[in-house]
């Protein structure tokens, strides 16, 4: 695969266009993690309502991909992006000049900012339907890596908020806001033939379809890993390692940048060798770094301080970042597989099926930080939570054991991709 073939097949722009769009709704969808510390600071809220708190985004995101994917398939992506990005754009408007008052004030706007999450239901489709199967996997890749958002949010949020407040924040989120959508208005197409009434009864009959039930799973491992992750590691690290949030957001950021910015390697390696093998790999991968870190003591708490700062986290907590740095490259890479293998087994139901699957991806992320939540309240750490999530990268292991033969001999052979 060339970088030319992308500019000699499909249209570039949509492509250009759909990635941004997705990285600054992302960017807001996630922003409650960073920001949680300094939002709940008068509220007197436990860790594990925070974590709470912060998976109520990822719910909602979750919840809100299949509708909208169901939109944007009857109106079109780009009206449906449209709208979902002016909605999150008054919202975040609201909150810089009014505030949060309480935990529900904060859920309603987790709510709201799950639009952010769904907009994965938008843009991977917009830009997959352009470009043919051999180019599918950097193609959802390169959409895919939207979800680099975080890696803003977590490295520039924490300290936006130690200056001017944590509705400055959204103060300065507004602005890349309001300049892509004006980017996406102007540059994005629906390709030929991509606006057609779905059917609510599709999404049930696909859910009677074995393989799309894989595919959720898997997704639910590798997204959800992901998403849950970036939203539930500031937390943690203030947590379990007693940094200053400053700190844990450039330990986050770190972190999240391999997940993000090796999707589309994760796409074209699967575009290589199969997403089937790559897949593996990772999930392997994954959960020998869920049962390491769900093993790790938490970190001496300063004396006299707020919190250590990044020079002087103690080396453990430094076996934490590389630790997770290595599971959420896997995770992200996982993500660009996964769809790398979708288009090929759904070509004409892609758009339903990133629906399906982008809506198991954010159930993901919200059971993991609520895992992580529920393992901080019942036994005081957070190993139940990691070890939960590891034996299920397992369990995907065994699931691609099952379906590999089948799949490669059946819809995999007439694809024309690997497998």
């Amino acid at each position: 695969m060339k970088l030319s073939d992308l500019k000699q097949s499909g249209h570039w722009p949509t492509l250009l266009s759909a990635f941004l769009y997705f990285d600054i709704s992302f960017m807001a969808w996630v922003s409650l993690g960073p920001l949680m510390v300094y939002i709940a600071k008068a509220m007197n809220i436990p860790v594990e309502q925070k974590l709470t708190l912060v998976a109520i985004p990822v719910l909602s995101g979750a919840i809100l991909r299949i509708p909208l994917g169901i939109l944007a398939d009857t109106i079109g992506s780009k009206l449906t992006g449209t709208i979902a990005q002016v909605v999150m754009i008054i919202a975040c408007a609201y909150v810089w000049m009014f505030g949060l008052s309480g935990p529900e004030s904060v859920a309603i706007f987790g709510a709201i900012l799950g639009l952010g999450g769904a907009s994965f239901a938008v843009a991977l489709p917009q830009a997959s339907r352009w470009y043919p199967p051999h180019l599918q996997g950097i193609v959802m890749g390169i959409a895919g890596a939207g979800n680099m958002g975080v890696v803003l949010d977590t490295l520039f949020a924490p300290t936006i908020a130690e200056h001017f407040g944590w509705q400055g924040v959204y103060a300065a989120l507004l602005i890349p806001m309001v300049i892509i959508l004006a980017i996406y208005m102007l540059t994005v197409k629906d390709a030929p033939g991509s606006v057609t009434r779905v059917p609510l009864a599709s999404y049930g009959k696909l859910l009677l379809d074995t393989d799309s039930r894989w595919f959720m799973f898997f997704y639910f491992i590798t997204f959800g890993g992901f998403v849950g992750l970036a939203s539930a590691l500031p937390l943690y690290f203030t947590a379990q390692f007693h940094v200053t949030p400053v700190a844990a957001g450039l330990m986050v950021s770190l972190i999240v940048f391999f997940g993000s910015t090796f999707r589309p390697v994760g796409g074209a390696i699967a575009d290589r060798v199969g997403g089937i093998k790559s897949l593996t790999v990772m999930f392997l991968v994954v959960a020998a770094c869920y049962f390491t870190v769900s093993q790790l003591p938490e970190g001496p708490a300063p004396v006299g301080a707020t919190g250590w700062m990044l020079t002087e986290l103690p080396m453990m907590g430094w076996v934490a970042v590389a630790l997770f740095s290595v599971g959420t490259l896997c995770l992200g890479m996982g993500n660009g597989a996964v769809f790398q293998l979708l288009p090929q087994r759904f070509r004409n139901e892609v758009g339903v099926m990133t629906g399906l699957v982008g809506f198991a991806g954010g159930l993901g992320g919200f059971f993991l930080a609520k895992a992580l939540a529920t393992s901080k309240g019942m036994t005081g750490g957070f190993m139940a939570g990691f070890l939960f999530f590891g034996f299920l990268a397992l369990l995907g292991v065994g699931g691609l054991t099952l379906v590999k033969h089948r799949w490669r001999t059946t819809w995999g052979a007439a694809s024309g991709a690997r497998i």
